[in-house]
């Protein structure tokens, strides 16, 4: 008979990384929903435009910062 121990945040369900597409879709979302936040703040501060331009820009920027931090 096998016993299995299990070894904090290192088991086999946990080291998974997830499907590459739902990590992506999740990433744009959030960085969308954070950039519109923070586009906001700016926009109330009269720093600048809430436009979707600036929108995109920003969830992109995020986005990108996102895929470095996390490489």
């Amino acid at each position: 008979m096998v016993k299995y121990q299990a070894r904090g945040p290192t088991t086999r369900a946990m080291a998974s990384r997830g499907d590459p597409r739902v990590l992506f879709v999740m990433n744009a979302l959030l960085s969308t929903a954070f950039g519109a936040v923070v586009l906001w703040g700016l926009a109330f501060l009269d720093i600048v435009a809430f436009t979707a331009v600036n929108l995109a820009t920003m969830a992109l920027v995020l986005m990108a910062l996102t895929y470095v931090v996390t490489r």
